[in-house]
């Protein structure tokens, strides 16, 4: 179908994809929009004129789906994470919709094919090394991937069920290969592998109540200082990595554990019960009391909270930082 921005913005989030500011949308803008499901897949043809668009951080419970975008004429220039991409016709590049996002293009037209993150089976920090990285679309399993993406948005038509099935295993199959191929293309410099045993380290020591950059940097053998620069590019700083991640996990043990809120805060490091509630509820949008007293996660939207701001208290991250570093 072809709207206007309102039209086009909402068919867009119906499609699955996050919310976006279009700095050059005007009251002339018209879009083409046409989506195709093929067993878990979805793959979102879109044509756009001009564009500069940005997107905000999201929550990671909005996180489902990975988006591979193959271009099919026109030029984007996409940053997101640590990769900057250039992508012409053919290219392709690998996005997390719940990550910042920013991107210039020109009059384009591309295809969004939305993969179940478990259906890829790949490790985290293999994801961040490929999010925001081109892929040559010209040659190779990068190719394959490029034709078959296109194609399939025209043709993913009168497949019965077990034939979508099977024909979207195939599809996220070939992904994969060139993924695999990506990260084969150059090996993780030092930062990052050391980066990917930190994370693994706060990772399996949330419930920590000691767990702070202090402790994290002596158990690395690195100065507090070198933590922080480890960490100066990524959506997180390490102790809003620490904070989010506690406050994932209480929130996955509160819905229908029975449990009470102040029990499982101290379970996840979170000494001050009324900080607790207060960080909850500025986080998520709703008190963590409901998740008990409903035994089910409300159907509120999660308040979007851009990096290293979890609830939005930047003055109070930013004092806890200053008395780590001392």
């Amino acid at each position: 179908m072809i709207g206007n921005l309102e039209t086009f913005q909402d068919e867009l989030a119906a499609s699955g994809f996050p919310p976006l500011v279009n700095k050059l949308a005007g009251a002339g803008f018209r879009g083409r929009i046409a989506t195709r499901d093929l067993g878990p897949l979805r793959l979102v043809s879109l044509e756009t004129p001009e564009s500069a668009c940005f997107g905000r951080e999201r929550d990671a419970s909005d996180g489902e789906n990975l988006a591979v975008k193959v271009m099919t004429w026109g030029r984007t220039r996409i940053e997101q994470g640590r990769g900057e991409a250039e992508l012409g016709p053919t290219d392709l590049v690998l996005l997390d919709p719940t990550r910042t996002v920013r991107f210039e293009s020109t009059a384009a037209a591309h295809v969004t094919i939305l993969v179940p993150r478990r259906e890829l089976r790949i490790r985290p920090a293999q994801i961040d090394r490929l999010i925001g990285v081109r892929i040559d679309g010209s040659h190779g399993p990068g190719a394959l991937v490029s034709v078959l993406a296109r194609e399939s948005a025209r043709s993913a038509t009168g497949f019965r069920q077990a034939e979508a099935l099977r024909s979207a295993a195939a599809v996220v199959e070939l992904i994969a290969v060139a993924l695999e191929a990506r990260l084969g293309d150059g090996q993780p410099a030092p930062d990052e592998r050391l980066r990917d045993r930190i994370t693994g380290y706060i990772e399996a020591r949330l419930a920590d109540p000691d767990l702070s950059p202090p402790s994290i940097a002596a158990a690395h053998h690195i100065s507090v200082r070198r933590l922080h620069k480890l960490f100066e590019d990524q959506p997180l700083t390490v102790a809003a990595l620490i904070r989010r991640r506690r406050l994932e996990r209480c929130r996955a043990e509160l819905t229908g554990s029975g449990r009470t809120v102040t029990a499982v805060a101290a379970r996840w490091g979170f000494s001050d019960p009324t900080h607790f509630s207060k960080l909850f509820k500025a986080t998520y949008g709703y008190n963590a009391r409901a998740l008990v007293t409903s035994n089910r996660a409300p159907t509120t939207k999660t308040r979007t909270v851009g990096p290293g701001k979890d609830g939005g208290d930047q003055g109070r991250q930013q004092q806890e930082e200053k008395s780590w570093r001392r």
